[in-house]
């Protein structure tokens, strides 16, 4: 048995952010290309130095897949614990939520990453337990992704919306820049009669889920499907594959307008609108994501961390659009030195530097509270 040992938490400094939810005990391609030596251009930017001690166990490699959303923390978190722990690979397969879930419960994976929790409706917690050895799944929250309502439009800076007129842009309602009921949330700024082109997640994807929650919840009766992975056929649009697709759709089309992980969106200066949650128009920043993830409740029980978020909050400065992304894990059932290896890594992933670390690149760190309570549960992984 090869155990590391690394110094001390470094303490956690710069952003503040809200950590008073309480998390108390009542309460998509194929899965053989890996991001792991793709990830090592941001190795330096998470200090190895600061991550918690952690058991390696004799080494090997773990394969994951799933959400996109968080593509660009893991492969950051990835780069980071290969100075950690040098002899396990990491590789990760963004292919989408869907695709990460189906390829977990069918034993492909070792670890899936899900913009939404093991539905049981729909058969996952059951199959999933049955691929953990009749041990149960745990949905462990890791990366607090915001949703940008990213677009594409020359000279608007700045771009207020609320969520009935989004629900409006993406059913196809609302078909022009300077419709009335967008000039109404942008006083004083010029719109252009340019057409709307929408852009949505063609593949099964946790950030169409938690994006149609929003509209749900927000549009006071606009939108009246269900939350789902998958787009709705009511839904106007251009489809495009994972999160790389939309934000290349509406880059390279002017007038263009999709929804995507904060991430991409900077990655690809998009422009980012600010979001009326009914007390004001709210910008997407670190803290407001804090505030927004503030309102959450405990869904699961136990080492089950999953969360309901409060999508049509009207907390001032709380920024309604967010998702979290859960690592799903089996609590027991793994080959043993294998178990040691992800819970290395989940660790790694889930400390306090390493979480701090996501924010340049457009995430925002678990709350104290729960990044508190991951860590416990990844500890408990047997």
């Amino acid at each position: 048995m090869k155990v590391r040992q690394f110094a001390r938490l470094a303490s956690v400094a710069g952003v503040v952010l809200v950590s008073s939810l309480t998390l108390a005990a009542c309460g998509s391609d194929n899965n053989t290309a890996g991001s792991g030596t793709s990830a090592a251009s941001t190795a330096g930017q998470t200090s190895a130095a600061a991550a918690p001690a952690v058991d390696c166990g004799t080494g090997g490699k773990i394969n994951a897949e799933g959400s996109s959303a968080q593509k660009n923390a893991i492969e950051q978190a990835i780069a980071s614990f290969a100075t950690v722990c040098p002899d396990i690979t990491v590789n990760y397969n963004p292919t989408g939520s869907g695709a990460g879930i189906t390829q977990f419960t069918a034993a492909q994976v070792d670890f899936a990453g899900s913009d939404s929790a093991l539905n049981a409706d729909k058969g996952e917690v059951a199959s999933a337990a049955t691929r953990c050895a009749a041990n149960p799944a745990w949905n462990l929250p890791m990366v607090t992704g915001p949703i940008a309502v990213a677009y594409n439009l020359a000279g608007v800076d700045k771009l207020v919306l609320n969520g009935d007129v989004t629900a409006k842009i993406f059913r196809g309602d609302i078909k022009a820049w300077n419709d009335p009921a967008i000039a109404v949330l942008n006083a004083g700024v010029t719109l252009p009669s340019d057409a709307i082109h929408v852009f949505f997640r063609s593949d099964e994807s946790g950030t169409t889920d938690n994006f149609t929650k929003y509209l749900k919840a927000a549009s006071n009766g606009v939108w009246t499907d269900a939350h789902a992975k998958a787009w709705p056929k009511s839904g106007a649009g251009e489809g495009r594959e994972k999160s790389a697709g939309v934000a290349e759709g509406v880059k390279t089309t002017p007038g263009g307008i999709t929804y995507v992980e904060w991430s991409y969106a900077k990655d690809n200066k998009l422009g980012v609108a600010q979001i009326d949650n009914g007390s004001g128009a709210v910008e997407l920043t670190a803290d407001s994501v804090a505030k927004a993830v503030a309102t959450a409740k405990r869904a699961g029980q136990g080492n089950d961390l999953s969360l309901t978020l409060d999508y049509a909050t009207k907390v001032p400065g709380a920024y309604p659009v967010v998702l979290v992304t859960y690592e799903i894990v089996c609590s027991k059932g793994l080959d043993a030195n294998l178990t040691k290896g992800v819970k290395a890594f989940l660790a790694h992933f889930a400390s306090a530097d390493v979480q701090k670390g996501l924010v340049g690149i457009g995430y925002a760190p678990l709350p104290t509270g729960v990044q508190a309570d991951v860590v416990k549960a990844i500890a408990a992984i047997a």
